[in-house]
């Protein structure tokens, strides 16, 4: 049990976060495809990255860690190796649902787990696409859970996919089975999700157009590594100072070297929507992934409308901006997001139950839909976070900025934010 205790006097001075975690399992990947080693900086060393890691080597890839930074050398697109043990994906549903697109293209046979969140979470829809494509994969109940076993396969077909919700996770798993596909693959999604798949393997050479919401994959032939990846901060780690610094009274604070690739700031355009002072400084380029500092001031926050084409850009950050939303002058409606229920915890359902708590009868929820009733009265609450490491960062910097919080489960932050805690224990 982790207890937090009221912020009183502001937040103040620099704060730096763990790299982000998306480009992170993408580095080891897509570096595991190419044929000399890859210098990775700033990697995440959380649970679910190190699950990637875990993976990959099974299958062959040589990975070292040394001084905090990873060493992948690449096997090339066609030297994975059939791995002897199951693929443990952890808590994992990037590591899951990328690997699977790409062992679907493999000679080999493969069979993935995870742990108990994981193994609720639906596969069926990317299976779907991926079996289109040629490829055999079979899981529990009807092709929805873990366990799940992949067939060996020579080749695929490319396939034109119009995806029915916008998933990153599924795109990059049809992306990876397309580097192998026998001709071009078009993907249309119905709002443009993270790209950070598409940005990294056309760094490797990887031939990708994108227009609009339309992406065409080429089949690849080799990938072409560069000697280092710097991975930027991870905006989803961001996202927790930027509501407590926007919402507790005189703060200022800087977070340094955070990623602002374009499908991932929606947190920032909601934020600022909402009255938020938030500036970027120093921005920079590398690796086709844009970093910045980020400036944060207290503000005076309202309530506002927003879903659609916001959603698959802040979907991680939508526990914290309920937060925000909470010490919002009137009410704030954020549609579209059902798939909340889907991750690793039912999110929606959760944020109502657990923050009602801390601010009782200030947040309500239907099937897509979650309505928060801003300024009203905060308390002391002792709150479950479901072991999900979103709802234990959300409830503690809720509890920072209320009356404080006992939550039940500070280990599972490990995932994404291994130090999270030790910012309120300084």
């Amino acid at each position: 049990m982790k207890k937090i205790f009221p912020i009183t006097n502001g937040l103040h001075g620099e704060i730096k976060i763990p790299g982000d975690k998306s480009v992170s399992h993408r580095a080891v990947m897509i570096s595991s495809l190419a044929d000399k080693t890859v210098e990775i900086e700033n990697f995440l060393f959380g649970a679910d990255c190190l699950s990637t890691v875990d993976c990959m080597k099974k299958m062959g890839v040589d990975i070292k860690i040394s001084n905090e930074k990873i060493f992948v050398t690449g096997r090339g697109l066609h030297g994975l190796c059939e791995p002897s043990e199951i693929l443990d994906a952890g808590n994992s549903g990037t590591t899951l649902r990328l690997l699977l697109g790409l062992t679907a293209a493999q000679n080999f046979f493969a069979v993935f787990t995870g742990d108990k969140s994981l193994s609720k979470r639906p596969l069926a829809r990317v299976i779907k696409p991926l079996s289109e494509m040629g490829a055999e994969i079979f899981c529990r109940n009807e092709n929805k859970n873990l366990p799940a076993a992949v067939l060996p396969k020579k080749n695929l077909r490319a396939i034109n996919y119009k995806m029915p919700v916008a998933s990153a996770q599924v795109k990059s798993a049809i992306i990876f089975a397309a580097l192998y596909a026998d001709s071009v693959t078009k993907i249309i999604e119905p709002y443009p999700s993270r790209n950070h798949t598409e940005k990294m393997l056309s760094a490797f050479g990887v031939k990708i157009e994108t227009a609009d919401n339309e992406i065409k994959i080429f089949p690849a032939e080799k990938l072409i590594a560069p000697e280092k990846i710097i991975v930027p901060g991870d905006i989803s780690s961001a996202a927790y100072w930027i509501v407590l610094a926007s919402i507790l009274k005189n703060s200022e604070v800087v977070i340094k070297n955070v990623g602002v690739n374009e499908t991932r700031t929606g947190i920032i355009d909601v934020m600022k929507k909402m009255g938020a002072k938030i500036k970027f400084l120093n921005v920079t380029e590398s690796g086709g992934e844009k970093s910045a500092d980020i400036k944060i001031s207290s503000s005076e926050l309202h309530g506002i409308e927003f879903g659609g084409e916001f959603i698959p850009r802040l979907i991680d950050e939508i526990p914290a901006l309920a937060v925000a939303a909470a010490f919002a002058e009137g009410t704030t409606i954020i549609k579209n997001v059902g798939e909340l229920r889907v991750k690793e915890s039912d999110r929606l359902s959760a944020i109502v139950e657990e923050f009602n708590k801390i601010s009782p009868n200030s947040f309500e929820a239907d099937a897509d839909s979650l309505i928060i009733h801003g300024g009203r009265k905060k308390f002391f609450a002792e709150c479950k976070t479901n072991s999900d490491h979103r709802m234990a960062m959300a409830l503690s910097i809720f509890g920072a900025a209320a009356e404080g919080v006992l939550i039940d489960d500070e280990d599972c932050v490990k995932i994404s934010y291994p130090n999270f805690f030790k910012f309120f224990d300084e």
